[in-house]
């Protein structure tokens, strides 16, 4: 693998990474959980999800109520009540509105080993945050403040990947420029996102992956003892 360094010839010194699909189990994972419990199947829920989420429209910033949800100028049951329509429509099956988004993403449980990538992160003196777009689902602080100098929930602050402004937000709190952080997501848009404003961008697939990646960038093991 080739090894990078910043534009400066400096290593970076911040790792920011997203929550669900790193941190946890991968989407798809927990997606075919709720499948299966509610009696819809795939196909249907990206009916669904065309029929409520067009990327002409937005482009044109016509109303578009996903990135409405994950900036918090949404109502969680409001949405919730639309979508429970489209897979009640799409997938010929009744969906109850209420908690819908809780069961979507009851399945996600969390990656020990990409926590402790973190954690070790954190330990050898990298600036750590997480940056994460919430479709207004709970999440589990706990270690929360052991883990992140900074953490950004697009619900929270009006601004939602990849949205430039959200990694400028970012990068604020930590207190460094784009080129010395490195942006850690499984899809792959918003780590375009990061990377259109000079952060260095991970495309998260597998830890085995992603920790080569972030050792060679960093020239750090960050793995835990």
């Amino acid at each position: 693998m080739t090894e990078r360094v910043s534009s400066t010839g400096l290593r970076p010194k911040a790792l920011i990474v997203d929550w669900g699909g790193v941190l946890t189990s991968p989407l798809a994972a927990a997606l075919d959980g709720w499948y299966a419990a509610e009696g819809i199947d795939a196909a249907g829920y990206q009916a669904a999800i065309r029929d409520f989420h067009d990327e002409g429209l937005a482009a044109l910033s016509i109303f578009d109520p996903i990135a409405a949800l994950e900036r918090g100028e949404l109502r969680v049951e409001h949405f919730e009540q639309a979508l429970a329509e489209r897979l009640t429509r799409f997938c010929g099956v009744p969906v109850v509105a209420h908690g819908l988004i809780g069961r979507m993403f009851a399945g996600f449980s969390t990656a020990p080993a990409m926590i402790n990538v973190v954690r070790q992160a954190k330990a050898v003196g990298l600036r750590t945050a997480l940056l994460s777009n919430s479709w207004g689902n709970d999440y589990l602080r706990d270690d929360w403040d052991q883990l992140f100098d900074a953490v950004v929930i697009s619900g929270e602050v009006g601004m939602r990947k990849p949205e430039p402004a959200i990694y400028l937000h970012t990068l604020d709190l930590l207190g460094c420029a784009p080129e010395e952080a490195v942006f850690v997501d499984d899809l792959g848009k918003n780590v375009r996102g990061a990377a259109a404003v000079g952060i260095i961008g991970v495309h998260h697939r597998s830890y085995a992956e992603t920790i080569l990646e972030l050792e060679a960038l960093f020239g750090l093991d960050l793995r835990a003892g």
